[in-house]
């Protein structure tokens, strides 16, 4: 079991430190041709890199948290460090989104140079590495039940939205020429727009998931599926699932004959459980309780 829950904790971190180098490098290379190409658009880009540094150091930081064990203090782990880090990193896609809003305003009201021709390459290549980026990061989120890791790779999404909202603003402003030199600034104020709603859909699930909220239907049915397979368990009375960080903690109640002895009874409950925990479900604790069945009834 250890091998299985430490695994995808090193892989989230391992995509996490990856967003970072990759966003760290955007920053210079949106933020200089942005100045030096007279585009507010790719400076606002950039600003959203810069967002992207701080919400997925704020991750690496939670993701190491969250695999503390468990303590006096903490008996269930430090894992909801995990979909708070989540939460944590929408509020700073809102904010991000709040800034470049306001600084498109601004240059919107106010008279500026049309942007250079040569923003549209360094955009068209920001977009491709962005999308990469994301589909990385989102694969992995999926395969290890991540709120936040996916949280991480919809920053990245965003990071390509605004791009291609400044692509788009910004050819419009060159091909039309003077009078729509503030086309790539109405550009960064749609990209806000975007931002916000992937940032909802950040926080959503990760604020479900601090609240405990139920975990999906088909991964209940295959652990009350694994509980019933044994002949000794008539039937599965109850099974609650709800996630911690990268694991999940399951409490179930079990029917077994009513004439086996109470020793039985408990062996039987603890061959369920280390199965359970033996699975590759990344099941962290399983609480068992037992009862007698009884036949025609659901107890």
């Amino acid at each position: 079991m250890g091998a299985i829950s430490n695994s995808p904790s090193k892989e989230a971190i391992r995509t996490t430190q990856l967003g970072i180098i990759v966003s760290i490098i955007l920053i210079f290379i949106k933020g200089i041709s942005g100045y030096a190409g007279h585009s507010y658009a790719l400076i606002a880009d950039a600003t959203e890199s810069g967002a992207d540094v701080i919400s997925s150091g704020l991750l690496w930081l939670a993701l190491l948290y969250a695999q503390r064990p468990a303590d006096k203090g903490h008996p269930y782990g430090h894992g909801k460090a995990e979909p708070i880090a989540a939460v944590l990193i929408g509020l700073f896609l809102i904010a991000a989104a709040g800034w470049i809003a306001w600084h498109s305003i601004f240059y919107i009201t106010t008279p500026h140079t049309l942007p250079k021709p040569f923003t549209l390459i360094v955009l068209f290549i920001v977009v491709a590495v962005k999308e990469l980026l994301f589909r990385y990061v989102m694969r992995v989120g999926v395969k290890i039940n991540s709120q936040a890791v996916k949280a991480d790779a919809y920053h990245h999404r965003s990071d390509a939205i605004t791009s291609i909202a400044a692509f788009i603003g910004i050819s419009i402003a060159i091909f039309l020429g003077k009078g729509y030199e503030g086309a790539d600034d109405w550009a960064a104020l749609l990209a806000c727009l975007f931002i916000i709603y992937n940032a909802v859909k950040i926080i959503r699930p990760a604020f479900s998931e601090i609240m405990d909220g139920a975990a999906s239907d088909d991964l209940v049915a295959e652990i009350s599926g694994m509980a019933s397979l044994h002949a000794e368990v008539k039937l599965v009375e109850k099974c609650i699932v709800r996630k911690m960080g990268l694991e999940y903690y399951v409490d179930m109640h079990i029917e077994v004959e009513g004439t086996i002895t109470v020793f039985d009874a408990h062996e039987v409950a603890h061959q369920v459980k280390d199965e359970l925990l033996q699975s590759n479900l990344r099941i962290k604790d399983v609480l068992i309780h037992v009862e007698p069945y009884e036949s025609g009834t659901n107890s």
